[in-house]
């Protein structure tokens, strides 16, 4: 799954073109080098998001298609 779709799926990023815009500007970080929006996430990935004031550090547990809002936290958890 791309990492822009993976960002608005799991509800880290509220929409896909914020994290598309994110991953362009160099602000997403997986396993600690600078990603584009295509990049294609994996299971075990941790993903840096430098955005706002405080910097958000997640492991990626699961990938699904479609997440339903209740579940959305089981699909990566917080690191730091």
């Amino acid at each position: 799954m791309r990492l822009d779709k993976y960002l608005k799926t799991t509800r880290i990023i509220k929409r896909r073109t914020v994290a598309n815009e994110a991953c362009d500007a160099g602000k997403v970080i997986v396993n600690n080098k600078p990603a584009r929006a295509s990049y294609d996430v994996k299971i075990g990935d941790i993903i840096e998001i430098n955005m706002g004031q405080k910097p958000l550090k997640v492991k990626v547990l699961n990938i699904s298609d479609y997440v339903k809002k209740e579940n959305a936290v089981d699909y990566y958890q917080v690191i730091e």
